[in-house]
């Protein structure tokens, strides 16, 4: 399959720089790296190994892009507004997206251009920041969960594998990147939230990395208990996230190395932070299945204050 990388950050650059460096058909998406990139590639440090990939496809206006089919959304979901003017451009009538991001039922926008039978989403359990123009690190993990989108309203999801997902989740294992297909998105993105909330949420309260956050007793409490609470929102839209996965989580992140959160680095450099996506997506939905989830709304209301005034 051929594949269009929207976004080369942390995300689309490492995972685009795989598949590029095994020899698939990869067309990169960039806005403010496109100059830097023509001349001088893409760069990834990693504990998959380090690679310089020199001569990379890359396009910065839409009226330039191949059609491709496979789209991969790897930005930001605050950048979703811009999917309007690419997608058309990018996908043929039978090209599929995939949507790498964080947060709840985030693929309603490229589903609204085409069609929710022609979109998946995923979920990254990644370390790994840009550094510089070109120039991703990858820290630590890198296992991408991903299933079919089923539109908000049918929260059981879609209970299979398809056969697409079959060929994607082969193209990313033959290019090194442990991928898992899932019958149920929600359940994987309720479970990713589970990570998410807390550690996003704190690390810009705190302005604290994981490291600092696991090693206070009583920082590290009040995370498990909002991991506790996005177990009850998802329970409330019937998905089971389980006291084992947390659990899990937690032990991942106590020994994973310091890692300062992408909404830490969001906020440190003044750009918006991924707010209705990562909490108020969730606080909507757990609300409309009769729970509300107070600590997490409390978070949502301080971060909302913080990005407010930040960017100001």
């Amino acid at each position: 399959m051929s594949y269009a990388i929207l976004g080369v950050g942390a995300v689309g650059g490492l995972y685009g720089g795989l598949l590029a460096q095994a020899g698939f058909d990869v067309h990169f998406v960039a806005r403010s790296d496109v100059d830097h990139m023509r001349q001088h590639g893409l760069r990834v440090e990693s504990p998959l190994g380090d690679f310089h990939l020199r001569e990379v496809q890359v396009y910065g206006a839409a009226q330039e892009i191949p059609q491709v089919d496979c789209a991969v959304v790897c930005w930001k979901s605050t950048d979703n507004h811009h999917l309007s003017e690419l997608l058309p451009r990018v996908c043929g009538p039978e090209s599929i997206v995939l949507v790498l991001q964080n947060g709840l039922d985030v693929e309603r926008a490229a589903a609204d251009l085409v069609g929710a039978d022609r979109v998946l989403g995923g979920c990254c359990f990644l370390c790994s920041n840009k550094i510089g123009p070109g120039h991703i690190r990858h820290l630590d993990y890198g296992r991408i969960a991903f299933g079919e989108y089923a539109p908000a309203g049918h929260l059981s999801g879609v209970a299979r594998i398809t056969s697409r997902m079959q060929r994607i989740a082969a193209d990313f294992m033959a290019a090194g990147i442990e991928i898992a297909a899932q019958e149920n998105l929600h359940e994987v993105r309720w479970k990713k939230l589970a990570w998410n909330i807390p550690f996003n949420g704190l690390s810009v309260v705190l302005n604290s990395d994981t490291e600092a956050i696991m090693n206070n007793p009583l920082v590290r409490q009040l995370a498990e208990e909002l991991m506790i609470e996005v177990a009850a929102s998802a329970a409330a839209c019937g998905v089971q996230v389980t006291r084992e996965h947390i659990d899990q989580m937690l032990e991942y992140t106590q020994n994973m190395v310091p890692y300062a959160s992408s909404m830490l680095l969001d906020y440190q450099a003044k750009r918006p932070l991924e707010l209705e996506a990562i909490f108020g997506n969730p606080i909507r939905f757990a609300q409309a299945g009769g729970y509300q989830p107070a600590r997490i709304d409390m978070l949502y209301r301080q971060l909302s204050f913080l990005d407010s005034r930040n960017r100001k």
